[in-house]
C-alpha cells in the first residue's frame, strides 16, 4: 500500500519551512562577549550572553547603605544593648546601621520581628532565627578572614546568599531519592533520572554530601595507559562529572573556566581560577561541617530536610549563576565589621535560653 500525501499538505509544509528560513535569516544575532582566561588555542574563554547578563545584573542590584558608616568612638553596642555576642565591639550607631542593612538583606518584608520578639525585647534568644543569624554573622566573619584564597578582599555579606530572601534560594539537603531503589526499574544507584543538581543529566545526583561536606577524592583520572593501581570505577568518574556540572551551572561557565582542554588533570596548564575553585571546595566543606549542619537542633522541623538534616551551602548559594557573586560588587568595604571577628572581651558571653527555640 502506497501512502499518498495530499498536495495541499506538501505546499503547507514547504511554506512553513520557507517561513522558518526567513525568520532565521532576519533574526538578530545573539550578542556575546568573550574574555580570554588562559592559553590561546585551548578554548579558555568565558562566553557571556548579553541577554543573560542583563537579567543577572538586574537581579544583582545591591541595596543602598541605610546611612554612612560612622567614624570615631562612641558607646559600644555591648554597653548599650544586652546579649550582643558577635558585634559588641561596634559602636552603637554602626551596630544599628548593620542591623538595618541585615533587615534589608534578609527580611525586607518581615522586618525586625523576623529575628526579634514582637514585645521589643531585643535581648531575647527565644526566636530560632536570631540564634541562626548570630551564627551566620560569625560564619561570615570567619569566611572573610580565613578564606581569602577564595573570596579575596571582595568577601561576602549576608546579601550575597540571601538576596533579600529569609532563606537563600540555593541550599541543599540530603536527598532520599538518591538512597532508595527506583521501583520496577530496580536500584537506580543514585542516578538514571534527570536531576537538577547535575544540570538535568542522569549522572549521580548525591554529589553534595561526599564532595562538599565529606572529603571524597574528586580526582579519578589516571595519567597512564593502563590502570597500575588506579581502581576507581566508572561510577566514581560519573560522580566527578556530576560535581563539575554543578560548578558549571552555579558559575555560568564551561569547563575551560578552570581547566585546559589539552589536559584536564594538569595543574601546570590550568588557569588560576582552578586554584581558586580548589580553595572554594574546602571553604564550603568548612562552612557546612562547622557552621551550617550543627544548627540542625536549632531549626524547627519545617526548616529541615526530608531526612532531618539542616540546610547547607553549595557553590550556587553564593554564585547564583554568576562566575563572580553579584558581579564582584564590593559590599564588604561598606561593612568592615563583617571582615573578621571582633575582640572576644568586647562580646557578651552566651546566655541560657528562657524557652524552647522551636516553640
Amino acid at each position: 500500500m502506497t501512502l499518498t500525501i495530499p498536495p495541499f499538505l506538501t505546499r503547507f509544509a514547504i511554506a512553513i519551512v520557507g517561513l522558518l528560513v526567513i525568520l532565521a535569516f532576519f533574526a538578530a544575532p545573539i550578542a556575546t562577549e568573550t574574555s580570554q582566561r588562559g592559553y590561546r588555542g585551548t578554548g579558555q574563554e568565558v562566553v557571556l550572553n548579553a541577554n543573560t547578563v542583563e537579567r543577572q545584573l538586574e537581579a544583582s542590584q545591591v541595596p543602598a547603605e541605610p546611612w554612612p558608616l560612622e567614624e570615631g568612638d562612641g558607646p559600644l553596642a555591648s554597653e548599650v544593648y544586652e546579649n550582643v555576642q558577635a558585634l559588641g565591639h561596634l559602636n552603637a550607631g554602626n551596630f544599628d546601621r548593620l542591623m538595618a542593612a541585615m533587615t534589608e538583606w534578609v527580611s525586607p518584608e518581615q522586618g525586625c520581628t523576623y529575628c526579634h520578639t514582637e514585645d521589643g525585647n531585643f535581648a531575647s534568644d527565644d526566636i530560632y532565627t536570631k540564634v541562626v543569624s548570630r551564627r551566620m554573622i560569625q560564619m561570615t566573619q570567619h569566611l572573610n578572614s580565613q578564606w581569602t584564597n577564595h573570596v579575596a578582599q571582595t568577601g561576602v555579606t549576608c546579601y550575597t546568599c540571601h538576596a533579600g530572601q529569609p532563606v537563600p534560594e540555593n541550599i541543599w539537603f540530603d536527598d532520599p531519592d538518591a538512597l532508595h531503589a527506583g521501583g520496577l526499574v530496580g536500584d537506580r544507584a543514585g542516578q538514571n533520572i534527570a536531576a537538577p543538581e547535575v544540570g538535568m543529566t542522569s549522572l549521580p545526583q548525591d554529589i553534595f554530601r561526599p564532595f562538599i561536606h565529606d572529603e571524597a577524592n574528586i580526582r579519578v583520572i589516571g595519567d597512564e595507559a593502563l590502570p597500575h593501581g588506579n581502581e576507581r570505577t566508572i561510577k566514581q568518574t560519573e560522580w566527578t562529572y556530576g560535581l563539575m556540572i554543578h560548578f558549571s551551572e552555579s558559575l555560568g561557565v564551561n569547563c575551560t573556566y578552570c581547566h585546559n582542554s589539552n589536559n584536564f588533570g594538569s595543574w601546570e596548564q590550568a588557569p588560576a581560577s582552578r586554584a581558586v575553585a580548589w580553595h572554594g571546595i574546602r571553604m564550603v566543606r568548612d562552612l557546612n561541617v562547622n557552621y551550617l549542619e550543627p544548627l540542625g537542633p536549632v531549626y524547627p522541623e519545617i526548616r529541615l530536610g526530608p531526612l532531618g538534616d539542616a540546610p547547607k551551602a553549595n557553590c550556587a548559594t553564593c554564585h547564583q549563576g554568576v562566575y563572580k557573586p553579584l558581579f564582584g560588587a564590593q559590599m564588604l568595604a561598606d561593612y568592615p565589621s563583617l571582615r573578621e571577628p571582633g575582640p572576644a572581651d568586647l562580646q557578651d558571653p552566651p546566655r541560657q535560653q528562657t524557652s524552647g527555640l522551636n516553640d
